[in-house]
C-alpha cells in the first residue's frame, strides 16, 4: 500500500505541475493577444505580423526552399 501512496503522490505532483503550466500558457496566450491588439491599434496589420513571426521561426534553408517552391508554383499559374 505504501508503494501505491508514493505513486499517487507523484502522480498528483505531475498533474498539478501540468495544470500550473497550462495556466501559464493561457496567461501568455492572453498577453500575446494583447500585444497583437496593441499593434493593430498602432496601425500594423496583424496578419502580416503573424506571417513574419512564422517566417522567423524557420531556418534559412527551409525558408529558401519554401520560397523557391512558391515561386515555381506562381510561375506555373501565371501569377508573376
Amino acid at each position: 500500500m505504501d508503494t501505491y501512496q508514493v505513486t499517487a503522490d507523484e502522480l498528483r505532483q505531475f498533474v498539478e505541475r501540468i495544470e500550473h503550466l497550462e495556466q501559464e500558457k493561457k496567461d501568455i496566450a492572453e498577453q500575446i493577444k494583447e500585444v497583437y491588439g496593441e499593434s493593430k491599434g498602432r496601425g500594423y496589420d496583424t496578419k502580416a505580423l503573424r506571417a513574419i513571426i512564422s517566417l522567423r521561426k524557420k531556418d534559412r534553408d527551409q525558408l529558401a526552399e519554401e520560397e523557391a517552391l512558391l515561386e515555381i508554383y506562381k510561375e506555373a499559374l501565371g501569377m508573376r
